[in-house]
Formats: structure tokens, C-alpha cells, sequence
């Protein structure tokens, strides 16, 4: 047994890519809902440029103020998506980060050129820091819980 270490880590990259495609499904899932509900209360067609098209993201009207809305609401979601799947707060920061930049390749595939919008990458940094910061705090309200030892049980057990 190895002195020094609380849990054991080991490299382990099935479980790694099954953890990030599961976090990204789980992301765009929730977030193609709000941003479905958000074109609903715009009354504007839904497209999958509202995802992925980075001149969507602006606050000059309805539309776009609740697509900015959905994303933040979303990065929320993505920290109980961390707390479910990675159920690490030490990986939160790693899983937020990479699927940030898995996005920012999407988008820039989807669009033919690099997000160059500033509200873009304002939204971006936004919601990365809500989702990693979240993420950690779940986590780590789950990895300090205490641990029963159920001490009444054997002394219960000794008594008779």
C-alpha cells in the first residue's frame, strides 16, 4: 500500500473520453433546451446558429440578450453536469476548460473563421468561471461530507 496518498489515481483514458463525450452531450442537450425556451419567448425560429454562430451573441435586441441568458443558465447546469459525472473538484477546472475550447473548434469550424466578437469571448470566459467555480463547490460539498463509521451498530452488537 503507497503511505501518502488518500485515493489512489490511475491513468485511466476510457473512462477520461467517456467522461468529456458524456459532459458535452449533456451540455448542448440542456443547452439546445434554453436556447429552444429562449427563441420561444422571442418568438424567432430556433437555428443551430444560435449555439454556435458567434455573431448571435450580442445584447442589442430580445433575441440575443436571452441567448446570452440561456448560455449563463446553462453554465449552471454544466456545474451539476460536472458534480454528476467528474464527481472531482480537483478535474473541474480540466473538464470546464476542455469543453470551452471543444466549443471555441466547433464554432470555428461552424463559421468558417475564428470567433473575432468580443461579446463572444466575454460569454465564453463567463460561463467557463461559473462552471468550473460551481463544479468545485458541489464537489467538494460531496468530498468533505463525513464519513459514518457507525460506531452505535458495534456497540450494539458488543452489548449483547
Amino acid at each position: 500500500m503507497k503511505s501518502g496518498s488518500f485515493r489512489s489515481t490511475q491513468w485511466d483514458p476510457v473512462l477520461l473520453v467517456s467522461q468529456i463525450i458524456s459532459l458535452q452531450f449533456c451540455i448542448y442537450f440542456t443547452l439546445g433546451l434554453l436556447v429552444c425556451i429562449a427563441n420561444l419567448l422571442a418568438e424567432d425560429n430556433y437555428r443551430l446558429d444560435n449555439i454556435f454562430e458567434y455573431h448571435e451573441i450580442h445584447v442589442s435586441d430580445l433575441g440575443g440578450r436571452l441567448i446570452i441568458c440561456a448560455f449563463v443558465t446553462n453554465s449552471f447546469v454544466a456545474s451539476l453536469a460536472l458534480w454528476c459525472i467528474v464527481r472531482r473538484a480537483k478535474l473541474c477546472l480540466d473538464f470546464s476548460c476542455t469543453f470551452h475550447f471543444f466549443h471555441l473548434l466547433i464554432c470555428w469550424w461552424y463559421n468558417s473563421a475564428f470567433p473575432s466578437n468580443m461579446s463572444w469571448w466575454l460569454l465564453n470566459a463567463t460561463t467557463a468561471t461559473i462552471m468550473c467555480i460551481g463544479g468545485e463547490f458541489l464537489c467538494l460539498k460531496s468530498e468533505l461530507k463525513e464519513i459514518p463509521v457507525g460506531y452505535s451498530a458495534l456497540n450494539q452488537k458488543s452489548d449483547v
